[in-house]
């Protein structure tokens, strides 16, 4: 019986540098950034903008270095670790997807606050299945050292992650790692290029929206390479991710549902 990582004190997570004990960290961040979103929402402008963000940064970079670190570690250790991952990388595909479609929506539009709750939605789910399925299994088979190990090793590949969705790059090796170069560098340029413009007060902003979309061009000629998809599993492919109204058959066996847990502290 496994106790959901939501429910345990920093200690019995494995420190302050565990893995889980950094996951849980981002999750609590990702419920305040989504608080402000909806706080910035009647007013939109710039600093809904920021909020939004802020999310993806966050969540972008958080999954990117999930997939290449702690899945694969998942994989290896537990029996059940293929679909456990599987599923998350579903979930992660449709939190791709959506976000793709909010990014191009106008926050006075009333469809910008449904995709806003429908992308919170699916963003829960996925925290979810983390702290209440996959890391308290990957708890019982690590111990202390193991957990700080991965921890460090998926610290330092969010440094080096892209923070925007790429809803058509593959979510496993090979495709998943060579994308982390090209698309980190250009996701990054153009978080520097929007930082820069409210900087300068809207000053420059046809300069900065041409390199903005030519910096968007070659991020999508990146994303169309054939390279970049290899070791895509068909169930994440783009326009499979789960409708969270259905059963998914890669869910796996008694996992828990309804509001997520109180965290201690």
């Amino acid at each position: 019986m496994t106790t959901s990582i939501a429910r345990q004190d920093e200690t019995a997570l494995g420190g302050p540098l565990s893995i889980l004990t950094l996951q849980r960290r981002d999750h609590v961040r990702l419920d305040r950034l989504m608080d402000r979103a909806r706080e910035t929402l009647a007013t939109g402008g710039v600093e809904h903008e920021v909020a939004l963000r802020a999310i993806a940064r966050l969540v972008f970079t958080h999954a990117f270095a999930e997939e290449a670190v702690l899945f694969p570690a998942a994989r290896r250790v537990l029996p059940e670790g293929d679909p456990l991952s599987l599923h998350i990388e579903r979930e992660h595909q449709e939190v791709d997807e959506l976000v793709t479609r909010l990014d191009r929506s106008d926050p006075s539009d009333p469809e910008h606050a449904d995709l806003l709750e429908e992308t919170f939605a699916a963003l829960d789910e996925d925290v979810r299945s983390e702290e209440d399925e996959l890391l308290p299994r990957l708890q019982q088979e690590l111990d202390g050292a193991a957990l700080r190990l991965l921890g460090l090793q998926w610290g330092l590949l969010r440094l080096t992650s892209p923070t925007r969705p790429h809803p058509v790059v593959s979510r496993r090796p090979p495709g998943q790692v060579l994308s982390a170069l090209p698309l980190t560098f250009l996701d990054r340029a153009r978080d520097r290029l929007q930082q820069l413009g409210e900087a300068l007060g809207g000053r420059g902003a046809g300069v900065l929206g041409a390199v903005d979309e030519a910096l968007a061009g070659a991020s999508g000629a990146v994303e169309r390479s054939p390279i970049i998809r290899t070791g895509q599993r068909r169930e994440t492919a783009r326009g499979t991710a789960p409708d969270r109204d259905r059963d998914d058959p890669a869910a796996p066996v008694g996992r828990a549902g309804g509001v997520r847990e109180d965290r201690p502290g």
